[in-house]
C-alpha cells in the first residue's frame, strides 16, 4: 500500500467528516434567508390573531372529463361570528380628485356584514379574525418557508394522478402535524377546549358518487380535482397549486399578488391538459375515428360546464374565444355593425379597461356614432343617476365592466340592466374580473352579453368565453371565416352553421377550452360563496393593514368591492414600490392596469395593485405591510 494511502483517515473519522459537511441543509444560509422562520405550511395567525376560517359542508364528485357539471350550494353556517369594530388608523391626507378615505370607519365598515356585503348577492363575509388594530398589533415576522429547513428547494416529486387534493376524500399525507392543526381538521370533541372542532361546523358522512363509466376507449382518466370536505382549509388549498411552493430572487418564497393579471392553475387543470394531449388529442366535430370523438366530447363537455357555470339556457349560447378581448370585438363587429348606425351612442363607464374601451370606439369611428360615458364617484362607485341622463332614443349598447381591475369596484350590473332595457338598449358585461370572486347567473341579470377569460379563473390562456342571448347570437353575421363553421360552401355561396358553431371559424383552441372546464370544475367543488366569503373577509384584513403604512393613500375605496387593492405611497414611484416588493418574492402589478381613464379621474398615471385570490393568506398580506414599512423607514417617513 502506497503513503497516499497510508495518510487517509480511518471509516470513523470519515464519516464524522460526512456528517458535518451533511449537517446543513441546501437553503440554510441563502442570501436574504433568515433562520428560524415558522413551517409555512402550518403558519401562525397573523399578528396574535386566531387562524379561523369558513368551514361549509360541500357535495362530492370528481373532476373526470364524463362527470356532470356539478350544482354548488353552500351550506347555511350555524353561527355567525360578532363583527369586530374597527379602529381608525391615521390616513394620509387625500388630495384634490382622489377618494375620500378620511376615516376607515367609512371606507371599511360598509364592506363588514353589518354593512351589506358585497353586491350581486353575494354572501358577506364573517369576521374571523378580529380587525386589525393599528396601533398595537405587531405586524412583525417575516413570511414563513414554504418547506421545513432540511427540505430541498426543488419542488417535491409530482407523480401523476398519485397526489392528494385539498377536499378530496383519501387520506392526506402525513404531516407531523397536530391532528387538531388546521392542515389535517379539527378533531377534538369539546368546543372552546384546545383542538376543538370549530363551534359552527356541521359535519355529516356524504355519500361517494360512483364515478360513470367512460363513453368511449378506456384511457388512463387524470386524477380528480377536490370535492366535499369539512373546511375552508386555505393552507392545504395551496398543495393544490404547485407553482405557490416556487422560490424567487435567491430563494425567497413566491407570493402572489397579481391576481387581477392571472391567476395560476391547480393540478387538476394541469392534469386534465397533460391528459387530453396524452389520449384525447385529435381535431373535433369531423373524422370517424375515435380520438375525434373523445376530442369532440372532451370539448363539447367543457361548453357544457361553462353555460352552467354562467347560468346560461343552452350551450348554443356559449361561444369559445381567445379571450375577453376577442369576446367584446366579436359582439362590437358582428352585432355591432348590425345595430349601430350614424348619430347613434354607445355608452361605456369610467372604469373600463381598455378591451371594453377601444373595440367601441373602433365600430364609432366606423359608423359615425358617438361614445358617452358613465362618470363615478370619488370613491370608484358608477353614478346610476347620471348614467340614467346619458340615455335616450339612440342609445344602442351599454357595455360596462362587472368588477373593476383597477379600483375592484363591484358595478352594479343588474340595475344598470335594467334601465337601459327600458330605455331599449343592449347590455354587455365585462366579467373578466367577476368570474373568480363573485356567483354570476346571466339569465338573472337578464344580460344580453357576458365575457370572461379562462387564465382568470385558474384555467388555462388563450380561452374566453362568449355568453349571448340565443336570438342575437342567430342575427349576427360570422366574426370571421374558414372551416368548421361552415355547413355549405360553393364558389356562388357559403351558408353558415348556426350559433355558436359559426362563430369558432378554424380549428379552435380545443385542449384549453377542455382546461378551462376542469377550472370551473375545481371552482365550483370549493364553492363561490365559499370563496367570495374567505377572500371579502381577507381585503378587509388588508386595507386596514395598508392603511398603517405612512404615507400609503388608497385608490378606490367603493364600499362594494373584490380582489383589488390599489394604492401609491409618497415619495416613491409605483415602479419604485413594485421593485423593493419583487426584490423581497411579492408579486404585484405597478402600472397603469390598461386602465388609463380611471386612474386619471383621480390625478394619476399609475398605481401599485396588489390583487388577491382565494389561495392567498393573512400571512402574506401581513408580510407585504412589513416590507412597504420597511421602505417607507429607509427614507425616514
Amino acid at each position: 500500500m502506497s503513503n497516499d494511502f497510508q495518510q487517509l483517515p480511518d471509516l470513523e473519522s470519515l464519516n464524522e467528516l460526512a456528517n458535518e459537511l451533511f449537517r446543513q441543509p441546501p437553503d440554510a444560509d441563502q442570501p436574504g434567508s433568515e433562520p428560524g422562520l415558522p413551517n409555512y405550511s402550518s403558519p401562525p395567525a397573523p399578528g396574535g390573531l386566531p387562524a379561523t376560517g369558513f368551514l361549509n359542508q360541500l357535495p362530492q364528485a370528481t373532476s373526470l372529463p364524463e362527470t356532470p357539471p356539478f350544482k354548488a350550494s353552500a351550506p347555511a353556517v350555524a353561527e355567525v361570528l360578532p363583527v369586530p369594530s374597527v379602529v381608525t388608523p391615521r390616513v394620509a391626507p387625500v388630495q384634490a380628485q382622489t377618494p375620500d378615505i378620511h376615516g376607515l370607519q367609512s371606507t371599511v365598515t360598509p364592506m363588514l356584514p353589518d354593512g351589506g356585503g358585497l353586491a350581486a348577492g353575494v354572501p358577506e363575509a364573517y369576521a374571523a379574525h378580529p380587525s386589525l388594530q393599528p396601533d398595537t398589533v405587531d405586524l412583525g415576522g417575516d413570511l414563513g418557508r414554504i418547506r421545513d429547513r432540511g427540505q430541498s428547494d426543488e419542488a417535491e416529486a409530482y407523480v401523476p394522478g398519485g397526489s392528494h387534493y385539498y377536499f378530496m376524500d383519501d387520506p392526506a399525507p402525513e404531516t407531523g402535524l397536530d391532528a387538531s392543526s388546521p392542515e389535517n381538521g379539527a378533531t377534538a370533541a369539546a368546543e372552546g377546549q384546545p383542538g376543538a372542532p370549530y363551534y359552527f361546523l356541521q359535519s355529516q358522512p356524504q355519500p361517494q358518487p360512483q364515478p360513470k363509466t367512460p363513453k368511449l376507449a378506456k384511457a388512463p382518466e387524470p386524477s380528480r380535482g377536490p370535492v366535499a370536505h369539512e373546511g375552508f382549509d386555505v393552507q392545504a388549498l395551496r398543495r393544490d397549486f404547485p407553482i405557490l411552493a416556487t422560490r424567487v430572487n435567491g430563494g425567497r418564497p413566491l407570493v402572489w399578488l397579481d391576481n387581477a393579471a392571472t391567476t395560476h392553475k391547480p393540478r387538476s387543470v394541469i392534469e386534465r391538459l397533460s391528459h387530453f394531449y396524452e389520449h384525447e388529442n385529435s381535431n373535433i366535430h369531423r373524422a370517424a375515428h375515435e380520438l375525434a370523438a373523445r376530442a369532440t366530447d372532451a370539448y363539447e363537455s367543457a361548453r357544457k360546464k361553462v353555460a352552467d357555470f354562467l347560468g346560461a339556457g343552452s350551450t348554443e349560447e356559449i361561444v369559445f374565444v381567445r379571450g375577453t378581448t376577442e369576446g367584446i370585438n366579436l359582439v362590437a363587429q358582428t352585432w355591432g355593425k348590425l345595430a349601430v348606425g350614424e348619430g347613434d351612442e354607445i355608452v361605456l363607464s369610467h372604469l373600463e379597461h381598455h378591451a371594453n374601451i377601444v373595440p367601441w370606439q373602433m365600430l364609432a369611428a366606423e359608423k359615425g356614432a358617438r361614445i358617452r360615458v358613465i362618470p363615478v364617484d370619488d370613491r370608484g362607485q358608477v353614478r346610476l343617476d347620471e348614467f340614467q341622463k346619458l340615455l335616450n332614443s339612440r342609445t344602442r349598447i351599454v357595455a360596462v365592466t362587472q368588477v373593476s381591475n383597477a379600483l375592484g369596484t363591484v358595478v352594479p350590473v343588474k340595475d344598470i340592466i335594467d334601465i337601459a332595457h327600458r330605455a331599449g338598449a343592449r347590455v354587455l358585461v365585462d366579467g373578466a374580473q367577476s368570474v373568480s370572486h363573485i356567483p354570476v347567473n346571466v339569465q338573472q341579470l337578464d344580460a344580453d352579453f357576458f365575457v370572461f377569460s379562462g387564465h382568470k379563473i385558474f384555467g388555462p390562456t388563450g380561452i374566453g368565453v362568449v355568453y349571448g342571448k340565443r336570438d342575437l347570437l342567430e342575427q349576427m353575421p360570422p366574426y370571421q371565416g374558414g372551416g368548421n363553421m361552415i355547413a355549405d360552401v360553393t364558389f356562388d355561396k357559403t351558408t353558415y352553421h348556426q350559433p355558436p358553431t359559426r362563430f369558432e371559424a378554424g380549428t379552435g383552441n380545443i385542449a384549453d377550452a377542455v382546461g378551462l372546464g376542469a377550472a370551473l370544475d375545481y371552482v365550483q367543488r370549493i364553492g363561490l360563496a365559499n370563496i367570495a366569503r374567505y377572500e371579502h373577509e381577507l381585503l378587509e384584513y388588508g386595507i386596514v393593514s395598508l392603511l398603517t403604512v405612512p404615507g400609503l393613500r388608497l385608490v378606490g375605496t367603493a364600499a362594494d368591492k373584490t380582489s383589488v387593492m390599489s394604492f401609491v405611497l409618497d415619495g416613491f414611484t409605483t415602479e419604485e414600490v413594485g421593485q423593493a416588493l419583487s426584490e423581497e418574492g411579492i408579486a404585484v402589478r405597478s402600472g397603469h392596469h390598461c386602465a388609463q381613464p380611471i386612474l386619471r379621474r383621480y390625478g394619476l398615471e399609475t398605481t401599485v395593485r396588489p390583487s388577491i385570490a382565494f389561495y392567498n393568506t393573512h400571512e402574506e398580506l401581513d408580510f407585504l405591510t412589513k416590507v412597504l414599512k420597511r421602505l417607507v423607514g429607509k427614507r425616514g417617513y
